[in-house]
């Protein structure tokens, strides 16, 4: 199997952990799936939400290129399956175009279970061996940190997959929409502070190169805002007055005839909203989702507020109710001082997509549980909204 590195009781210990986990984060992706029905699998309505069936084919590619394909006595599943589920990693190879992944008949959901059994199986061959390397090991790591990621892709693929039904479908009783708490605004004082990943466990490149940032007094809100404070600013015409607005954001509004959040539907006099539980009735106290970097701003320039730096986010974070909405900052998603891409494939995980993004910071309530760090930099364009994204508001510094 892959090369082995110089072993240590520790290393042992990280091999046990390792293998305990990679059972039930594998676990996990195929119980996200459990309440599909086949066709479900299989429908890709934009070009950002990749299939069901694919995200588990994907996975799976992920373990077999980058762990089990170390070993020249390993033999690939099947070798078009490297067109099929590679992503975007051009130094492995040509694929298939990502708005064409729905398109994709064939491998068949079941052809990607017995995939995924396959690649299993050999992975369990693997840690089955009496020695396996630390390369190899934290390699296996950032492979269960992407499956992670991309079980909160599920979610919310599926979300909108079933959302986009005319027949808008219950999924599960997924309990999504948590209720605000009382808030009240945090004050941090100015003053020079350290921003980025320190520390020895896993975190992802675009953490690392921790450096010191100047940042001025702010307040910022305790708490997220809620659909009742958003029902004001839509009643107040926020979507038809472009004085709020980013003149892209503006654009993008009028283009797409946005006229509320994603997933809102306003029906017989009321304000409607799909769940992963079916069309409920909306709960103004419940905190706002699926709103776009392009809301999320002309919200805050309404209120005659802003939105937090991913800085300021970062060192007020303790003091906030966090983990229920990836939260939109109004910092671009650039590299930390220093930062240096990895050779290979493993170089193109973050770095490449350094470049008309922005930061989302703390993580949803379909975040899996390990990914909630406050140096975690989640990144998106500024239009996108299928995820569960939602708006924390600072205060304007300087009239």
């Amino acid at each position: 199997m892959p090369q082995k590195g110089s072993i240590t009781k520790k290393t042992m210990s990280l091999k046990d952990t390792i293998t305990a986990r990679y059972r039930r984060v594998r676990q996990r992706s195929e119980s996200i799936c459990q309440p599909l029905e086949t066709e479900d699998y299989v429908v890709q309505p934009i070009v950002e939400v990749s299939p069901p069936k694919w995200h588990l084919g994907h996975t799976t590619w992920f373990f077999e290129t980058f762990v089990l394909s170390n070993d020249h006595s390993y033999s690939n599943y099947n070798p078009d399956f490297n067109f099929v589920f590679n992503s975007y990693y051009e130094s492995v190879g040509k694929r298939v175009v990502r708005t064409d992944r729905g398109n994709l008949s064939r491998p068949s959901v079941d052809e990607v279970f017995k995939y995924r059994s396959y690649v299993d199986e050999n992975m369990e061959r693997l840690f089955a061996e009496q020695s396996i390397g630390l390369d190899i090991l934290n390699l296996i790591e950032l492979g269960l940190n992407h499956e992670e990621q991309h079980q909160e892709l599920l979610l919310c693929d599926i979300k909108y997959i079933l959302g986009n039904n005319p027949l808008l479908p219950v999924y599960s009783d997924f309990e999504e929409h948590p209720v605000g708490e009382e808030n009240n605004w945090i004050t941090i004082a100015k003053g020079k502070y350290e921003i980025g990943y320190a520390g020895n466990d896993f975190h992802f490149d675009n953490e690392k190169g921790r450096h010191p940032v100047w940042l001025e007094e702010f307040q910022i809100a305790q708490e997220l805002v809620s659909n009742k404070e958003y029902l004001e600013f839509i009643e107040d015409g926020g979507y038809q007055r472009f004085e709020f607005w980013h003149a892209e954001g503006w654009n993008w509004a009028k283009e797409c005839n946005v006229r509320a959040p994603e997933y809102w539907h306003y029906q017989n006099g009321k304000w409607m909203n799909y769940t992963l539980s079916g069309l409920r009735e909306i709960n103004p106290d419940a905190l706002l989702s699926h709103i776009s970097f392009y809301e999320a701003s002309a919200f805050a320039e309404w209120k005659g507020m802003r939105l937090p730096t991913e800085f300021e986010w970062e060192v007020a974070h303790e003091n906030l109710k966090l983990g229920k909405r990836w939260e939109w900052t109004n910092s671009a998603y650039l590299p930390y001082p220093g930062f240096l891409k990895k050779e290979g494939a493993i170089g193109e995980y973050n770095g490449k997509f350094m470049v008309n993004q922005m930061v989302l910071r703390g993580g949803s309530i379909a975040t899996p549980f390990g990914h909630f760090r406050p140096t975690y930099r989640n990144f998106f364009h500024s239009n996108l909204r299928w995820q569960y994204t939602g708006i924390r508001l600072a205060q304007k510094q300087f009239s």
